[in-house]
């Protein structure tokens, strides 16, 4: 501990050693003076003789001192004091780090949050999720999965778990909730332990319906239990079927999704008890997640070729196995391409946004330095070494920084707070991991250390190439140049050219969005409240919808100011079933006779009129096609012309899953059916009293089209809802704010994208300015001399400002052409967007033009007040 000891002991150390120092010099002096001198003689006798105090002051404290770090510290508070000495300039600089840092603070902890971060589960590399590689699709049957749980050789274990919305009655509260049917290994593949009582297992696992147990998650646990330890033995109900609860998990898991944070897992063995529908049964049904944790010392690519090989030998034992054929990705977030390549594309543009506001900082630096070329070659003449002046601009340049880094943070962290707790999807669950972690903040210090040394060394050139001499005369220095160009010509003309690739991006993100909020539905949501609700939530069957359906239409269509009223079991943008279509004719429904998976609607006979959907041809359903009359469907254009090509589908038939056969009455417009960006889908629609495939509907929604004002038909359709069952959970929007909802990420990527074009435009504007004024200040002497030998203001104003506005032009068109390139990357994950949009085209132009005329017209002012007399005369 003697170094803790010297840091608080060698003030008083230094201090006896200059009154040693003193007394030893007045020893001296006083001898002299004995020997006859005068006290002043004798003083300055005596500091001859000893040497500079000061230098040996210096080497005497050496033993007690830290010579490096403490030179570092030195060089810090000197960089402070110059930085204090300009407070403009400061808070400038600081700003601009703070909004570039901080905006690449935010990406980063998006993309760490929403594709980088693994599942917290023990060994995540080691889990994969199985895909299938043909159709792409996320989703596997039950029964498939039983044959890769069971006969694999490369996975330590397999699980499988299935996304399940129910109604959650805890006591006499009814709420509708998120969870999972699992596999009965799911906790122990993933290797998680609870916190109160246990999970359940495969052991537990003796045939259908025989587990009906739950395991709560924290969550539910502390809010509907008040974290009570003796809530195992407690009774649920899902759907209202009593589930025991058996366990809580611990608070930091969710499972392996990514964004959804569930109330409950349940064995999937129950599915049929609690949904009505047993996920377990059929090998053609696909919605299961399955995952799998990989054996050591084998690779992905061999666990790959190993299902495979499984897989081929089940379509040799299952025809409707035939064709499938698998693929393995990292299971969590990293697996979700959609969201991976928009964020790393936005990263990118984040690091330009950086970058830019780097060289704008080198160009000031750069101009500072030039100034203060006459101030430095002093000190460089006087002792110093060109290295220990480098390092101190160095020092001044990373900590202005590491405050603009600091700042950055700290709003970063206050927006990211924000956005971790947004619900963008309704009801739905959503929780995202995007607070700053470690590996955030470790990407801030980088970014921060990285810009500061960045534009701190460009001046470096400049303080080596120094010639002391001739600027102590000058007072400063040349500029260096290549080619004619300054440095700082360079450091310009590169942010033009990154800025105008940044505001390329974001008007290609904002056309795209205006050409995605102008494209047609296929109906109109205008106008349209909708309240929904799950049936088996209030212990109805798929075999009371029927009844219960006709009753609520007519009920709601008698609520004054309604002009149409309709019920169905799924909605566009509100999510629908998809069944497979077979040829008519069709014998053997195995994988490679289907023709396509269709969006499927059960609906009542007033739909068209209620959703404002178009009837093409034919003719609608009535309330005669009922369950003992032919089954018919309508269906929309993309279906007709993919099954029945350019002949008339009326009275043509086509098949479904187990023989259904359905005879085609209709034919209605095309429309989006699940995002505004997706490409036509075939879709078909079947009378609610008939089903699908034998199937009846289980949830309820119920539209309405009115005039009135949104709270008072919302009211009115609640109270109507209510007295026809008031036991069924029901959840009541607006139908546009649903299909608003569609496009949340897609905003969202566009906001992000507009603000870092801002943030260019900024840069780009502070950029232009400083440059324009720079040239002006240092030309104004030789400016006013040629004004005064007859030269007019405006050839004045085109000498000095023409650099700057030739920098932005020809850095605009690089850029521009830049943008188109890079931006025909974006266009591929940004709906309806084309970069070589001549709209975009112009858009950039114009904002470059309008940074230019911003950025000069204070410069181009001072040009035209110079006075030369009163410039002479300084």
């Amino acid at each position: 501990m003697n170094w803790l000891r010297q840091i608080f002991l060698r003030r008083r150390i230094f201090d006896d050693l200059s009154e040693e120092i003193k007394q030893h010099l007045e020893e001296k002096t006083e001898a002299l003076m004995a020997e006859g001198m005068s006290r002043r003689e004798a003083a300055a006798s005596a500091r001859r003789e000893f040497g500079n105090v000061a230098r040996i002051e210096d080497k005497g404290r050496e033993p007690w001192m830290w010579a490096k770090t403490e030179s570092l510290l030195a060089d810090v508070r000197f960089a402070a004091r110059r930085l204090r000495r300009s407070p403009g300039f400061t808070a400038t600089a600081v700003l601009t780090l703070m909004l570039s840092i901080g905006a690449n603070v935010v990406v980063f902890s998006l993309l760490n949050g929403l594709v980088l971060r693994p599942l917290d589960v023990p060994e995540p590399k080691s889990l994969f999720q199985v895909l299938q590689d043909k159709e792409g699709w996320e989703s596997q049957s039950y029964r498939d999965f039983m044959d890769f749980r069971d006969r694999n050789d490369s996975f330590k274990g397999m699980a499988a778990s299935q996304t399940e919305r129910v109604g959650l009655t805890v006591g006499k509260s009814v709420q509708r909730s998120w969870g999972f049917a699992t596999s009965g290994n799911y906790f122990d593949v993933l290797g998680v332990e609870p916190v109160v009582g246990r999970f359940f297992h495969a052991s537990d696992e003796r045939g259908i319906g025989s587990a009906p147990y739950v395991v709560l998650s924290y969550d539910l646990w502390t809010r509907a239990f008040n974290r009570q330890a003796d809530v195992v033995g407690r009774t649920v109900e899902l759907n209202k079927h009593p589930m025991t609860v058996i366990g809580v998990a611990r608070q930091d898991f969710h499972g392996t999704q990514a964004y959804l944070w569930p109330d409950y897992w349940f064995p999937a063995i129950n599915t049929e008890q609690v949904t009505g529908s047993d996920i377990t049964k059929y090998r053609d049904h696909y919605g299961v997640s399955v995952f799998g944790r990989l054996k050591p010392g084998l690779t992905r690519q061999q666990a790959t070729d190993s299902l495979n090989a499984l897989a081929r030998q089940m379509g040799e034992e299952d025809k409707k196995d035939q064709g499938l054929k698998l693929k393995l990705v990292p299971a969590g977030p990293a697996s979700d391409t959609e969201t991976r390549n928009p964020m790393l594309g936005i990263m990118a543009l984040a690091l330009l946004v950086l970058l830019a506001a780097c060289v704008n900082m080198a160009s000031i630096f750069a101009a500072r330095a030039a100034d203060r070329s006459g101030e430095l070659a002093v000190r460089m003449a006087i002792g110093s070494s060109r290295w220990r002046v480098l390092r101190e601009l160095v020092t001044e340049a990373v900590l202005i920084s590491m405050m603009g880094g600091m700042l950055g943070v700290v709003c970063a962290r206050v927006l990211l707070g924000v956005l971790s707790h947004w619900q963008p999807f309704g009801d739905f669950p959503a929780h995202y991991l995007i607070l700053p972690d470690v590996k955030v903040y470790a990407v801030a210090l980088v970014l921060s250390l990285g810009s500061g040394v960045l534009f701190g060394l460009l001046p470096a050139r400049q303080v080596w190439k120094t010639d002391v001499l001739q600027a102590i005369k000058t007072g400063s220095q040349q500029s260096e140049t290549f080619r004619g160009f300054a440095i700082r010509d360079i450091l310009l003309l590169v942010q033009i050219v990154v800025c105008t690739l940044l505001v390329t991006a974001s008007l290609v993100a904002a056309r795209g969005m205006q050409r995605a909020m102008n494209v047609s539905l296929g109906f109109d949501p205008r106008g349209v409240t909708i309240a929904q609700g799950y049936l088996k939530m209030a212990g109805y069957t798929d075999k009371d919808s029927p009844l219960l359906f006709r009753r609520m239409e007519e009920a709601v269509a008698a609520i004054p100011g309604v002009s149409a009223a309709t019920v169905s079991d799924a909605l566009p943008f509100q999510g629908s079933g998809g069944w497979f279509v077979y040829p008519d004719g069709t014998t053997d429904f195995i994988p490679k006779n289907r023709l396509f998976a269709a969006n499927t609607y059960l609906i009542s006979p007033t739909f068209l009129k209620a959703t404002g959907m178009r009837l093409v041809a034919g003719r609608q359903f009535t309330r005669s096609d009922d369950g003992n009359s032919p089954r018919v469907a309508l269906i929309n254009q993309t279906f007709a012309q993919s099954v029945f090509k350019n002949k008339a589908p009326f009275g043509k038939y086509f098949i479904l899953w187990e023989k259904v056969r359905y005879e085609v009455v209709g034919v209605v417009e095309d429309g989006k059916y699940d995002s505004l960006t997706e490409d036509a889908k075939p879709a078909m629609f079947f009378p609610v009293t008939q089903g699908v495939g034998g199937h009846l509907a289980g949830r309820m929604i119920v539209s309405v089209r009115s005039q009135l004002p949104q709270d008072q038909i919302t009211s009115a359709l609640r109270k109507v809802v209510n007295g026809v069952d008031a036991n069924i959970p029901i959840t009541i929007t607006s139908w546009d704010d649903e299909v608003d909802r569609s496009m949340v990420m897609v905003r969202a990527a566009m906001v992000v994208l507009s603000i870092l074009g801002m943030l260019a435009a900024m840069l780009a504007v502070t950029g232009v300015f400083g440059m324009a004024s720079y040239s002006v200040a240092k030309r104004m002497k030789e400016q006013g001399i040629r004004i005064a030998l007859g030269a007019n203001h405006f050839a004045v104003m085109r000498v000095m400002l023409s650099r700057p506005v030739g920098l932005l032009v020809v850095g605009s068109v690089i850029g521009m052409a830049l943008g188109v390139t890079a931006n025909s990357v974006m266009a591929k994950f940004i709906a309806y967007a084309s970069p070589r949009d001549p709209i975009i085209l112009a858009g950039v132009f114009s904002v470059m033009v309008l940074l230019g005329v911003s950025a000069t017209v204070i410069p181009a002012r001072r040009t035209l007040r110079i006075e030369p007399a009163s410039l002479l005369r300084e």
